[in-house]
């Protein structure tokens, strides 16, 4: 019988590159698997339903609110995305570790429903670096840019409420750096599949026939 899989959960300020970490640690390591969200906007071209997203009506989504169905969700560019906890379940009682990318707000939320659940704070290197990649993003007014940049000061003080705190280092600086913050998320996903609870069926077994 399979371990029962876990669910990792991934956030930190904007630009510090959480999307492109996962991105790459999926590409690396098939054996952990991106949580689908449900959300309320309309298919994009090639996207498909139940693998891209769960895509819902404004009805249905609001009922699902009354169902108490989300682990959370946000209202975001006119359109509401949230994570299912039936969808995750699910996923993970067919042993499939998941990574659920969301802001920090919705991260805390997760791990305030299910004291299994994993966090994992994504930090650039500085507040200069993270600037520069804002900026490079070529997305962002000045605007934009200043808000931003107030917020992850707030962002980085919930960091403390993590279990984890991977640093992405400046790409100048260290050419691997996305490599090397992918590995060591997936150095935890591996940590955690070692520990005893993991391991407790299988203790179960061997101490039962070293007593026979």
């Amino acid at each position: 019988m399979a371990n029962r899989g876990r669910l990792f959960v991934i956030s930190g300020p904007a630009g510090a590159g959480k999307t492109e970490i996962v991105k790459k640690l999926i590409e690396r390591h098939p054996d952990v698997r991106l949580s689908v969200s449900c959300t309320t906007r309309a298919p994009r071209p090639g996207e498909v339903d139940g693998v891209n997203y769960h895509f819902v009506s404004e009805e249905r989504f609001r009922q699902l609110v009354d169902e108490d169905a989300f682990y959370e969700w946000a209202h975001v560019h006119q359109n509401h995305y949230g994570t299912l906890k039936a969808t995750v379940q699910k996923e993970l009682g067919e042993g499939r570790d998941l990574i659920l990318e969301i802001d920090v707000q919705g991260c805390l939320q997760v791990m305030a429903q299910d004291e299994t659940v994993t966090g994992i704070f994504v930090c650039p290197p500085s507040r200069e670096n993270l600037e520069q990649r804002l900026r490079h993003r070529g997305t962002e007014t000045e605007e934009s840019i200043r808000v931003r940049l107030n917020n992850v000061a707030s962002e980085v003080a919930e960091a403390y409420k993590y279990h984890y705190v991977i640093i992405h280092q400046d790409w100048s600086d260290v050419p691997n750096a996305l490599e090397i913050a992918a590995e060591e998320v997936y150095t935890i996903i591996a940590a955690r599949r070692l520990e005893r609870d993991m391991r407790r069926d299988f203790l179960d077994r061997l101490s039962a026939s070293l007593k026979a």
